[in-house]
């Protein structure tokens, strides 16, 4: 079924929940986890599940992603017949741009019915999880389905963020509600509901048939709002749960939607756990990620002999500890603490430099910031919410190309 398969990665998200991080980039093309981009978990599932011919459909602020797909994902060979392409709005069908999930691959669906695939396998490019979409595809060919539609049991308090199905015994989808404010519940077990997770497969002709009648109307057209509830009881859908024993990825049951920066800074932090969720060195399921040609990483005293201190991290390439003390921090590529800094529980991105003697706690700090020499952040939580974004639960994040004042430490 591979090679009669495209997939659809939507990766035109505004991300407005993810500001400041979203203010130069496209959602599935933030940082994450050290190393890589939110898309690269979406873009490998694809690569080992055999997955050749990928559209990516971009949209809002997409010059660092498009970027990040040349230079890490230019692995497919045309003459092949393999792609990863990214197709921002070209006004094909209109005058305007993307207008729902739906709208964006109605407007590119010439290109998918001049592909030939007789399947397509539509997913969000900003979700972390690991999932072999091969055995998903065979579930959908095996129960005959018109759609599959791949769900995991949330609790029900979650379950208002998603779009919630219920499923007869042979996991027949025969109700879906996007969002509902009292989800239906899975039949004895009144604490956990099925939800979505924005992973589909179509058969191509349902696909075309309804992303013209959805044009036509007045919807949002959106699939969880519109699309799913209009097939259901139209049509053969079924759920495939994931993290199931079928398919070739351990099956931890990690999905994550890291919409907010809360969400997104848990999930960061769920990798320094003693047993992470997700194993990321699961050696027959790599991430793949690009990442510049950089020193080891390293750790030296300080000038006065005082030993670098790192518990519980991880470090990219290139950052350099001189006598500063970590303790459970996630550090990106190029990063320098200097002597006495002491950097606690925090993302630092690519090229940030922390200062002699300076404290972070709980912060998010984004490419090529300098942290003065003495500076406190963190710790003081009406003067850090006067100068930069401060998350419901706590979390500071200091944008990109911040510049403190040259009194920074002077109180």
């Amino acid at each position: 079924m591979l090679g009669q398969t495209i997939g659809i990665i939507l990766a035109g998200g505004v991300g407005a929940r993810l500001h400041p991080l979203t203010a130069e980039r496209a959602k599935p093309a933030v940082p994450f986890g050290g190393r890589y981009r939110i898309i690269d978990f979406t873009l490998s599932n694809c690569l080992h599940s055999g997955l050749r011919r990928i559209l990516v459909l971009t949209q809002y602020k997409s010059q660092s992603l498009q970027k990040h797909l040349r230079d890490a994902w230019s692995i497919y060979n045309p003459e092949l017949g393999e792609y990863i392409t990214p197709v921002p709005p070209q006004m094909r069908t209109g005058e305007s741009w993307y207008s729902g999930t739906a709208d964006a691959i109605y407007q590119n669906l010439y290109m998918l019915e001049r592909s030939g695939a007789e399947y397509a396998l539509i997913l969000s490019g900003d979700h972390i999880y690991r999932m072999d979409y091969a055995a998903m595809l065979q579930h959908h060919y095996d129960c005959g389905a018109a759609l599959t539609v791949a769900c995991l049991t949330v609790d029900v308090e979650q379950a208002r963020s998603f779009g919630v199905m219920t499923v007869d015994k042979e996991d027949r989808i025969v109700s879906f509600n996007e969002k509902p404010e009292n989800p239906r519940t899975i039949p004895g077990d009144s604490g956990h509901a099925l939800a979505s997770m924005g992973v589909y497969v179509f058969s191509m002709n349902l696909l075309a048939q309804i992303l013209h009648e959805d044009h036509g109307s007045d919807s949002t057209h959106d699939f969880g709002r519109d699309i799913l509830p209009s097939i259901v009881g139209r049509h053969r859908v079924t759920a495939y749960r994931f993290g199931g024993a079928s398919g070739r990825v351990t099956p931890d049951h990690y999905w994550r939607d890291v919409g907010t920066i809360d969400a997104y800074y848990e999930a960061n932090m769920d990798l320094l756990k003693p047993m992470p969720s997700m194993d990321l060195y699961q050696g027959d399921w790599p991430i793949r990620t690009y990442e510049g040609q950089h020193p080891p990483a390293r750790s030296v005293p300080g000038k006065s002999g005082r030993e670098a201190e790192i518990v519980n991290c991880m470090l990219a390439s290139g950052t350099l500890i001189v006598g500063g003390t970590l303790r459970h921090a996630i550090l990106f590529p190029n990063v320098r603490v200097e002597e006495a800094a002491v950097v606690d529980n925090s993302l630092l991105f690519e090229g940030v430099t922390v200062g002699e003697g300076a404290q972070l706690q709980r912060c998010i700090i984004e490419k090529h910031v300098v942290i003065p020499a003495g500076e406190r952040i963190g710790f003081e939580p009406a003067r850090d919410a006067e100068r930069f974004t401060v998350s419901d639960c706590g979390i500071v994040v200091i944008p990109k190309g911040y510049r403190f004042a040259e009194e920074a430490g002077v109180r």
